[in-house]
């Protein structure tokens, strides 16, 4: 017998255990050798992790695809694996190095990075066992790690040929420097920050033309000390005779040209713009175009270098800063300060502001790796859900740089790059292999330094799919899943990784890695606003499972996940979930306590009762909105379709209706009842489960089912739906539904019987009356059914089909009373929507108070319209009652 009460805590551990020893989840299985193969790769979450809502939201979508298509029979593998994190790994080992009271540079490389290995075995994969809490169902006997030796051959492969094949160079260019762990840090790592500064006027005496001056404005003086250009607009008037002619850089005597360049914008400011090619990333391509000098002023720490004059070398940024304004100062030459306000790009992971930094990098020859992307989809061998993802995706793409894949770390893949003394380049998949190049290059044997740098982690990211299948070897699991069928991600990395990913697909395995990029939305508060730190607004999704169970967080966020629309995350919605799960085991419950047991060779469409030929039927319509619904990603009108077949059609109804049938004598009706029950009640834990599949799975395995529901088949239903009986009980439901709505707007107590006369009735309206009095009487709270031609006196009255309802309430209520409580209540909601209409009409609100405020108000609008309508219709009965 079933428990009272579903406790997920004592369930969620022992049915994965379950899963996990009974290999549920692994690919390749022999009874499933000839099964269509059906592959998703997950996106690696980092090894230093932990579960976050995001995760949340992403594995849950992930894990219903994969339980769906496994319960359809496909031989499905789901990859998973840990991302190395170079940057936050190694600030996670030196930190605890430092609580050691041990500095990293006093370590060398190599005991560095065993400390890293020992820190990774010891504590790193948390959020693999918090993966499994929310019910993943990975292979986890191929979790890859993108530090492996497979994945790590992998990368050292693609490196040489590509640079081989002159797509990987080295290059001075500038990056994104972080001045305090002294790296280049990718744009993904760049967070901005709104920060209040100033803006200085500076003016730049133009030479041979005494008392002239250019001015310019900027936010950062001491970069000043690095121009070797001053730009304007080519069709502004006001300097047109001035280009060509040179300014002398204040504090520092040099020459430089005044060059005529569309990034100078005539409406801002002076519309003159000092150019620091080697400290600004728009500077550093007019730069370019105009063959400018590339002056860098500033060391790997931020402090002034030996390229600026003597008085404020060594001095760091913000100090040189204060110098050279004060400098400026006393020459005359500052033409005005004013306060301003803008945003600073800051390392995510160091917190200090990040410097465009002029240095040598390897880099990968991205715009021409991109083409084959963009006419992969283009021509629809990958196709974006939703569809407007890959207008983003075109626009980076056609406009890609350089990708920077060198970090100054020692954690990651070790470039592949070994220098002569002469400063040539050998780039070799072993030591020895450039050893031997550089023998055949230069005649002789040479001492080679490897390049300290490591590699971008998102360079092995981008190798995943294919990697993790064993390339570089031709292996059986690479020829059967790949290319995989969905990548599942989130839209902030679609530059970052699913494009890389699909650049590095088609140059290795000539085909795209995946053939659909299903973009989730963001999970957000319950406000709307994005889930930050600083606002105190962080929901944990273990804190969630803990208190409501992993089914209840998982079916939420599918509920959830409409396409193209933010998730809006209150606990009271995982509150109401779980209430959902309780639901079903009450209805398990019932159905095992009125032996509604699993009936061997239980066939649905040979069922004879009008009722259970009407589940069957709504069995069938459910199963293919859910079955469709998924096919299609649309996740939440799955979950809904699900939902309201569980609650509103089997709970509330079909269960209502059998009530008297599982109470009355035995005999082939409730016999065949019963069957139809357990029957429906197995589909619907079929339906649900990928989903909820921790309830679903105690639910089948209590109920005598046969083997795990994780590998049981998935629903395959036709025929079944028969026109006479769902015609009937829709006619049934609609009319409870009818009077208990009356009932409900009247006010009417829930003790009070009442009569219920169908006026204007026809013969199959009649016929329907009759048949279906008793449940009518019961669920409606009737006291009796009539017929009549005409409405009796004092009745409301509801159109139903060609018949009229007319229910008598003058002797169970106060009319007066209550229309002049409805004539309150639409006054109210009415006074409601004419403010709210105020806000909304209101451009300066709609422009300036933030979008979830709007769409809250737009919200509040829309429910009060629909309840001052349906109070309204309530009044107008009444009226007529009267």
């Amino acid at each position: 017998m079933l428990e009272k009460t579903y406790l997920p805590a004592e369930v969620e551990t022992r049915i994965y255990d379950q899963w996990e020893s009974q290999g549920a989840f692994r690919a390749g299985s022999a009874d499933r050798a000839e099964a269509s193969p059906f592959t998703i790769v997950i996106p690696p979450p980092n090894v230093t992790g932990s579960l976050h809502m995001g995760h949340a939201l992403n594995n849950t979508l992930q894990d219903a695809l994969v339980r769906f298509e496994r319960m359809r029979g496909r031989d499905v593998l789901w990859q998973p694996g840990m991302d190395h994190a170079g940057i936050a790994t190694q600030m996670v080992v030196e930190r605890n190095l430092a609580e050691e009271g041990v500095e990293r540079r006093s370590l060398t490389r190599e005991d560095f990075i065993a400390r890293v290995w020992a820190w990774k075995n010891q504590s790193g994969g948390m959020i693999i066992n918090q993966l499994k809490r929310l019910g993943c169902s990975c292979d986890w006997s191929r979790e890859r790690f993108t530090m492996d030796d497979g994945l790590s051959r992998a990368v050292l492969k693609v490196f040489v040929e590509l640079y081989r094949a002159d797509l990987i160079y080295k290059d001075k260019r500038l990056v994104n420097w972080d001045p305090k762990l002294l790296t280049a840090i990718s744009d993904l790592e760049v967070q901005q920050v709104e920060t209040k500064g100033k803006l200085w006027h500076l003016r730049y005496p133009i030479k041979g033309v005494a008392g002239r001056h250019i001015v310019v404005a900027t936010t950062r003086p001491e970069t000043m000390l690095g121009d070797t250009a001053v730009a304007v607009h080519p069709e502004d008037e006001r300097y047109r005779d001035l280009v060509g002619a040179t300014v002398v850089l204040p504090l520092v005597g040099r020459e430089i040209p005044i060059v005529a360049d569309e990034w100078a914008d005539p409406e801002q400011g002076s519309g003159a713009v000092k150019i620091t090619p080697a400290h600004d990333f728009n500077d550093f391509e007019v730069g370019r175009r105009h063959d400018l000098p590339m002056v860098n002023v500033l060391d790997a720490a931020a402090h002034i270098n030996d390229n600026a004059p003597e008085a404020y070398r060594g001095l760091d940024r913000i100090e040189a800063r204060k110098r050279v304004v004060a400098d400026l100062e006393d020459q005359g030459l500052v033409e005005k300060v004013e306060d301003h306000v803008h945003m600073v790009p800051h390392g995510d992971r160091s917190g200090v502001p990040i410097e465009p930094w002029l240095t040598d990098q390897w880099y990968v020859d991205a715009k021409t790796l991109a083409r084959p992307a963009i006419a992969a989809v283009e021509h629809g061998e990958t196709v974006f859900v939703p569809r407007n993802w890959e207008k983003t995706y075109f626009e980076w793409m056609r406009n890609i740089e350089p990708w920077c894949i060198s970090r100054q770390l020692w954690w990651g893949h070790q470039i592949p790059a070994w220098y002569a003394p002469d400063g040539a380049i050998f780039v070799a998949e072993s030591e020895e292999e450039a050893h031997e190049l550089a023998r055949r290059a230069l005649g002789r044997d040479v001492i080679l330094e490897r390049d300290p740098d490591v590699l971008d982690t998102w360079f092995s990211s981008a190798l995943w799919p294919f990697s993790t299948l064993g390339w570089p070897d031709e292996t059986p699991k690479l020829k059967r899943h790949y290319k995989t069928d969905v990548l599942v991600t989130g839209f902030d990395i679609i530059f970052f990784w699913v494009a890389r990913m699909m650049m590095m697909g088609l140059h290795f395995m000539q085909e795209v890695p995946f053939h659909t990029v299903y973009i989730h939305a963001l999970v957000r508060d319950e406000k709307g606003q994005k889930m930050s730190k600083s606002k105190g607004n962080i929901i944990d999704p273990l804190d969630l499972i803990e208190r409501y169970g992993a089914d209840a967080l998982r079916f939420t966020l599918a509920a959830m996940a409409a396409q193209g629309r933010d998730i809006k995350l209150s606990e009271s919605r995982v509150e109401g979930y779980r209430n959902f799960a309780t639901k079903l085991w009450n209805a398990a419950r019932f159905a095992e306590m009125n032996g509604c047991e699993r009936q061997a060779g239980f066939d649905p469409r040979r069922v004879e009762a009008t009722l259970n030929r009407w589940i069957v039927g709504e069995t069938e319509e459910a199963t293919r909105a859910v079955t469709e619904a998924i096919e299609g990603y649309r996740f939440n009108e799955a979950a809904s379709a699900a939902y309201r077949f569980v609650w509103n059609i089997f709970c509330d109804w079909h269960l209502e209706f059998i009530k008297p049938v599982l109470a009355g004598p035995d005999g082939p009706e409730k016999t065949e009842t019963r069957a139809t029950a357990a029957w429906t009640l197995d589909q619907i834990l079929k339906l649900l489960h990928p989903f909820m599949p921790y309830v679903t799975e105690e639910l089948w395995q209590r109920r005598g089912g046969e083997g795990l529901l994780a590998l049981a088949e998935w629903p395959r239903l036709s025929g079944l739906v028969d026109a006479q009986a769902k015609a009937d009980i829709d006619w049934l439901i609609e009319t409870i539904t009818a009077v208990r709505s009356v009932r409900a707007e009247m006010n009417v107590p829930a003790s009070a019987q009442l009569p219920l006369s169908l006026v204007g009735a026809q013969d199959e309206t009649r016929a329907r009356a009759r048949r279906y009095e008793e449940p009518m009487r019961r669920l409606a709270r009737l006291s009796e059914v009539t017929f009549a031609q005409d409405a009796p006196a004092g009745a409301v009255q509801v159109v139903l089909g060609e018949a009229t309802l007319a229910m008598p309430i003058a002797d169970v209520i106060n009319l007066d009373a209550e229309r002049a409580r409805l004539e309150r209540e639409i006054s109210k909601i009415s006074d409601e929507i004419g403010k709210l209409d105020g806000k909304l009409s209101n451009e300066k609100f709609v422009a300036r108070a933030p979008e979830h405020v709007v769409e809250e108000n737009r919200e509040r609008k829309a429910e009060a319209v629909e309840t001052r309508a349906r109070l309204s219709a309530a009044l107008e009965r009444l009226k007529g009652a009267a």
